[in-house]
């Protein structure tokens, strides 16, 4: 039975481990193309559109709108599924195991958040990139907590992969409530008919994908053009997904979760970064970072990430009302803490959404997620490797 509910964890900790270095490798090679003599061909491949569906039904995006809004949802389909499961029988379904990460994730959304909306204050435009340094990317923060072996005990792991999973949560709330656009009151009704439809199918314990995955489809559908994000879709349709944990032998979320991983992990979130961390740097200075927009992020990622992280928690231990990781020292534990301002992933989508209507903001974002991103992996990296052992 231990084996059962602990085998989850240590395959998705293997798995986002090695996704992160894939994610490194393709925003290494997009910021390169983007840089080089096939920059108007990455550029306008991206912004080409394209029709998907049969004669007049169907929908027509842009290359980049498929891949944020359509591949996205997958991704955030995946990452309910992982929340879904944690809080039911993983490591936050104990409140006391769950109290510190869900803490330390407060202060690791709100303080970047603060620090972004101080140095923006007085520009409603700027102000709209709030939420850009409040998320932590996994894959990449525990990709790098992978390279440091057995200086960081297993502990310290859970506790970095609970509180990712609860900032995911977190951004998938600001999304939904603080990124939407226009409500269409037709499509809000279709799409809580869809829903209805799959709870109902939950609720005859239905265990085959197939009837989930067509509601899911017109569920995303209706999302998209309710003027919600429509990636929410997958949000919602995750949510239905069964997993009972007396049914020790079979469980839906857990075999989906499984059977797309790969798929999430090494094709969807790779090709999401090579589509979005491309960014010319021609004219790029160190006066440029101190423009409000990639300032925000890289101070919000970098420095609130780890300000947030930390002293939420070090006060909720230090009152009892949390425990403090196993065989784990503050120095350790502060640099797990650096390692949560690796926003990458989620800070490029969230960006998107809040300069959907103001792109020349974009390059900023980029440069600040990316510069944030970087300090972080490199000060944590460093920090932990040089910790004394015991």
């Amino acid at each position: 039975m231990i084996q059962y509910i602990s085998s989850p964890f240590k395959w998705f900790f293997k798995l986002e481990a090695s996704s992160g270095i894939i994610l490194l490798i393709s925003a290494i090679v997009a910021l390169l193309v983007s840089n080089s003599s096939y920059s108007d061909i990455y550029f306008n491949t991206l912004n080409k559109y394209l029709f998907i569906g049969i004669n007049d039904f169907g929908l027509k995006l842009s290359l980049l709108h498929w891949i944020n809004d359509a591949l996205m949802a997958i991704f955030f389909f995946f990452v309910t599924l992982e929340i879904k499961r944690e809080f039911l029988q993983g490591e936050l379904s104990n409140i006391k195991q769950a109290l510190l990460p869900i803490i330390g994730a407060v202060g690791g959304m709100v303080v970047p958040a603060l620090i972004y909306v101080y140095i923006n204050l007085g520009d409603a435009e700027t102000l709209n990139g709030w939420a850009i340094p409040s998320a932590t990317d996994i894959a990449f923060s525990l990709g790098v907590l992978s390279l440091l072996g057995k200086r960081v005990p297993l502990s310290l792991k859970v506790f970095l992969t609970a509180l990712a999973i609860i900032d995911d949560l977190g951004a998938i709330v600001i999304i939904a409530f603080f990124y939407s656009g226009d409500l269409s009151i037709k499509y809000l009704s279709l799409m809580l008919i869809a829903f209805i439809i799959l709870l109902l199918i939950n609720k005859f314990n239905i265990k085959k994908f197939l009837p989930y995955l067509i509601v899911g489809i017109f569920l995303w559908d209706f999302t998209h053009n309710s003027g919600i994000h429509a990636t929410i879709a997958g949000v919602l349709l995750a949510m239905t997904i069964p997993h009972r944990k007396k049914e020790k032998d079979f469980s839906l979320l857990i075999k989906i979760e499984h059977a797309i991983s790969p798929y999430v992990a090494f094709l969807i979130m790779p090709l999401f970064a090579f589509a979005n961390a491309g960014v010319s740097l021609e004219g790029l200075s160190i006066s440029s970072l101190l423009d409000k927009v990639p300032l925000g992020i890289v101070l919000g990622l970098f420095v609130g990430k780890q300000l947030g992280v930390f002293v939420f928690s070090y006060i909720s231990i230090k009152l009892k009302v949390a425990q403090m990781p196993s065989n784990t020292s503050w120095y350790n534990f502060y640099g797990v803490g650096v390692l949560t301002g690796i926003g990458f992933t989620m800070s490029l989508f969230v960006g998107n959404l809040a300069f959907a209507e103001n792109m020349q903001y974009m390059d900023g974002v980029k440069i600040g997620v990316l510069t944030g991103s970087l300090l972080s992996t490199l000060f944590g990296y460093f920090l932990i490797l040089l910790t004394p052992n015991k």
